[in-house]
């Protein structure tokens, strides 16, 4: 006759460990699934996140008017606008500036706008809406510039127009065109103003202010300097 004890104790030591391995798994099982769904949302935040840089450089791009001062900024032709009047959007809205100084609005047609700084134009669209709206409130904002420019032509590297810095010189705009070609005359230039209908032909000593010493007249939006 067979004993049944040793058997009997080798099946539950059996299932005493089959116990101790599903517990064990038990515990496993969730930390895995945890790690797995970390992992999944690091992947999508690192893809999302480059998204974003796209758009940073995309409205950095945009044209903006907050380095204009608009007490003393003088509007020119071709530059862009944004009038806005308070709760009209119809009277609202972004307008280009005519070639010859004006803009047009509803209700108040055609008014001049270069020569005058943004409060002054806001100041005079308030006073024409007076007739048609009570208390009315207008701001101007210049969008972009696109009037201060001074041409260049002649025997320099880029013939064309060069949008002008603050005190820009003669010097610093020939620079920005790529200089001098070899054939250029550096002591015949000279710079080509209209104002009040007359032209003045102003001269520019390029050897003298190259040396540092004086850097001639300061240019005006509109002036050719003239390189033979």
């Amino acid at each position: 006759m067979i004993e049944a004890g040793p058997m009997v104790e080798s099946t539950g030591r059996q299932s005493k460990l089959w116990g101790v391995i599903c517990s064990l798994a038990l515990v496993t099982m969730p930390l895995g699934l945890m790690a797995q769904t970390t992992g999944n949302k690091q992947d999508t935040s690192s893809q999302t996140a480059p998204a974003a840089a796209p758009a940073a450089q995309a409205s950095a791009s945009q044209p903006s008017g907050a380095g204009v001062d608009a007490a003393h900024y003088v509007i020119g032709a071709e530059d862009s606008l944004q009038i806005t009047v308070w709760k009209e959007p119809s009277l609202s809205g972004t307008i280009p500036v005519r070639p010859d100084g004006r803009i047009s609005l509803v209700l108040v047609g055609d008014t001049q706008a270069a020569g005058r700084t943004p409060m002054q134009l806001a100041d005079d669209i308030t006073v024409k809406l007076k007739k048609y709206i009570q208390d009315p409130n207008v701001s101007v904002l210049v969008m972009s510039v696109n009037s201060q420019k001074v041409f260049l032509v002649g025997e320099v590297g880029h013939v064309g127009p060069v949008m002008m810095t603050s005190a820009m010189t003669a010097l610093q705009a020939i620079a920005t065109g790529g200089g001098l070609t070899p054939y250029a005359n550096a002591k015949k230039i000279y710079i080509l103003r209209s104002e009040g209908g007359k032209q003045e032909k102003i001269p520019f000593n390029y050897k003298q202010a190259v040396k540092g010493g004086a850097q001639g007249p300061e240019l005006k939006p509109g002036d050719t300097i003239v390189v033979p």
